[in-house]
């Protein structure tokens, strides 16, 4: 379906939704699609991404607001997550830290079926505590479980009108595995084309995976 603006894009999403929004720092952060959740209103949110936002903007924003109950990801400071780390801090939002290539992993998992699996990463660490560990090949592996997504929301360059899409270099980070772990997947774009327009060996995500896709305008 083709959205005419953001806001219409994330309508729906319900209070308590686990949303997987792609990005790495700003590359292929869905930033027009965060801004229509804030408006959107949805709370008790848990967010899945690599970061914890940055500045005041998208997910810091979304933060700000005291939407999010928990968040789920890899790197929740840097020079730039104040508005995370204040609310972490007074004790007004949760954190799972989850290493970033357990995270993909485990959001691929999730959009492959896979009950769970093993790894070494985090194994003799806090992140393992609690966790039911096993010895494998003379190294102590952790069992993780798959990161499902109620929503994903997800950054592309292009889309065609079924939904294809393809990205632009490093904004294809955990778009990609996020469109196949949510039951409901919205895309931002830069621009949709006609079918056929693309070329089928360059779509990364079939659009099968797609439930919504709206245009936005690059930011100046």
């Amino acid at each position: 379906m083709t959205c005419g603006d953001p806001d219409e894009a994330v309508a729906g999403i319900e209070d308590g939704s686990t949303v997987l929004v792609g990005g790495f720092g700003t590359a292929g952060m869905p930033a027009d699609l965060i801004e229509a959740l804030v408006r959107q209103g949805a709370t008790g949110l848990t967010v899945v991404s690599n970061n914890a936002g940055n500045g005041d903007t998208g997910l810091a924003a979304l933060l700000d607001k005291g939407r999010v109950r928990r968040m789920v990801c890899s790197f929740p400071r840097q020079s730039d997550s104040w508005v995370f780390d204040r609310l972490y801090r007074e004790g007004r939002v949760e954190l799972e830290l989850v290493p970033q290539g357990t995270l993909a992993e485990r959001l691929r998992a999730a959009g492959a079926g896979i009950g769970a699996f093993y790894s070494p990463t985090g194994a003799g660490t806090l992140l393992a505590e609690g966790k039911e560990t096993r010895e494998i090949a003379g190294r102590t592996h952790v069992l993780e479980y798959p990161i499902k997504g109620d929503v994903a929301l997800i950054s592309a360059h292009r889309a065609d009108r079924m939904g294809n899409l393809v990205y632009r270099r490093t904004a294809r980070n955990f778009g990609p595995v996020m469109a196949t772990a949510a039951t409901t997947v919205v895309a931002q774009v830069r621009e949709i084309v006609d079918i056929g327009a693309l070329d089928p060996e360059a779509v990364v995500t079939p659009g099968i995976y797609i439930d919504r896709v709206v245009q936005v305008v690059p930011a100046a």
